[in-house]
C-alpha cells in the first residue's frame, strides 16, 4: 500500500525516514482531576526510550493530544512531560509537538517547540481533527484511536488508505497510551469517525503490529474484511 510505503511500524508508533511519530499520548487521561496511576508515566517513558534506542531518530513528533485534560492539569502530568522530554534529549533527538484538540492547556506547562503540522518530504504529519492546510501526498494522523476486535479481542490498530483524502494517502496511528483501549472500527461508518480525513472507512485497511513476533499484519480494506470479523 502507498500509505505504508517507507514506513516502519513499532509499538503504536511509526518511523518515516529519521522521524519517530507518536500520537495521542493523552498524558493525564486516567487522572481526571486526580493524579496519574502509579507507574503510568514511567511505563510510557520506558517504551519511548526503547523506541528511540531501536530506531535512533533525529526527530520525535507527537501528532496531537499530548495532554488529555480540558479543565486543569492533573498532578503528575508536568513530571511525566519532563521525563518524556529527557528521554528524547538523551537520544540526541529533537522533540516537536503538534497540538491536538485535547491540548488546550498545553501552553501552560509546555515551553518546547510546537507546530500545526510537520512535513517529511511529501508526507505531512498532523493531528487530524481538522482539515490540513498543507497539501501532501500522504497524511499521518491520530485523533480517532483506532482499534479492531477480532474473535472478541480488542487490539490497537493502524488504518491505512490509498488516495482516500483529496487523492492523498492517509495513515492513522493508534493512541500511544496503553491505557487507551481504542475505538473498534469494525462497524464504524464515515459519519462516526471524528477525523475529517476519514470519509470512507471502507477504503481503509486495518494494520495490526505484533511486537512480540515482530510481525506487521496488513488486513484487507474494511469493506472486504468486515464480514470475517
Amino acid at each position: 500500500m502507498d500509505a505504508l510505503s517507507g514506513v516502519s511500524l513499532q509499538d503504536r508508533a511509526a518511523v518515516i525516514e529519521e522521524t519517530l511519530v507518536l500520537a495521542d499520548l493523552h498524558v493525564g487521561q486516567a487522572a481526571t482531576a486526580v493524579e496519574l496511576p502509579v507507574g503510568a508515566g514511567e511505563a510510557m517513558a520506558e517504551r519511548l526510550k526503547t523506541l528511540t534506542a531501536a530506531v535512533d531518530p533525529t526527530v520525535v513528533v507527537v501528532a496531537g493530544d499530548l495532554l488529555h485534560s480540558f479543565q486543569g492539569v492533573p498532578e503528575g502530568v508536568s513530571q511525566t512531560l519532563g521525563v518524556l522530554r529527557e528521554v528524547v534529549h538523551e537520544a540526541d533527538a529533537e522533540l516537536i509537538v503538534i497540538p491536538g484538540n485535547h491540548d488546550t492547556l498545553l501552553d501552560a506547562i509546555w515551553d518546547g517547540q510546537t507546530t500545526p503540522a510537520y512535513r517529511i518530504g511529501e508526507t505531512v504529519v498532523t493531528h487530524g481533527h481538522v482539515d490540513p492546510e498543507q497539501p501532501a501526498e500522504r497524511y499521518v494522523i491520530g485523533h480517532d484511536h483506532p482499534a479492531i476486535t477480532i474473535e472478541g479481542n480488542r487490539r490497537p490498530c493502524y488504518l491505512a488508505g490509498d488516495a482516500v483524502y483529496q487523492d492523498a494517502d492517509v495513515l492513522m496511528l493508534p493512541s500511544f497510551n496503553e491505557l487507551v483501549a481504542g475505538v473498534p472500527v469494525n462497524n464504524l461508518t464515515g459519519g462516526e469517525f471524528l477525523s475529517p480525513l476519514v470519509t470512507d472507512p471502507d477504503a481503509f485497511a486495518p494494520v495490526v503490529r505484533d511486537d512480540e513476533t515482530d510481525e506487521t499484519l496488513v488486513f484487507p480494506p474494511l469493506d472486504e474484511f468486515r464480514h470475517r470479523l
